[in-house]
């Protein structure tokens, strides 16, 4: 397991509601590389349930959309944008009930689409929401030339 760090950290006007650190409205979301998977720990804040004490569906959804587009960076090696995104809402995860995890990796890749299969799971390590989060990605080219795409080993912790 590799820590991956966010190399886009304290860039001029970088602020991501998923993955900032500097956003305290934001998620402030963490990555792990785990073999083939990306792997978040997250635990919710009582400002983030919908009903009662229960995460907000839109917030799931948000997490998993991030995790998706870690894994875009760091296992397909390019930049992207998310085309489309199909979730499953299988139980209820309530924000007091401490860590929740995230592990996305590549389900297809077709031509400039990855699919990425996103499980989140509760405390109790219970499967509580998937989702396929399709991305559009930049070729190999166009990512190189993005001025906010970094080089592949800015990604990880032991490179800094």
């Amino acid at each position: 397991m590799r820590k991956i760090r966010n190399p886009f950290a304290g860039r001029e006007g970088y602020n991501c509601f998923g993955c900032s650190p500097d956003n305290a409205l934001g998620l402030q979301m963490h990555f792990i590389e785990d073999g083939d998977e990306i792997v978040s720990h997250w635990e919710p804040c009582e400002h983030f349930h919908g009903y009662e004490n229960i995460l907000h569906g839109g917030i799931q959804a948000t997490l998993m959309d991030e995790i998706a587009s870690w894994v875009v960076y760091v296992k397909v090696r390019r930049s992207g944008v998310t085309s489309k995104m199909n979730v499953r809402y299988l139980k209820p995860v309530f924000v007091d009930k401490g860590t929740i995890t995230l592990r996305a990796g590549i389900h297809a890749m077709r031509r400039n689409l990855a699919d990425i299969l996103v499980k989140l799971y509760n405390s109790d390590n219970q499967l509580c929401a998937e989702a396929i989060v399709t991305y559009f990605t930049s070729s190999p080219e166009k990512t190189k030339e993005s001025s906010f795409y970094p080089d592949h080993n800015e990604f990880f912790e032991e490179n800094h």
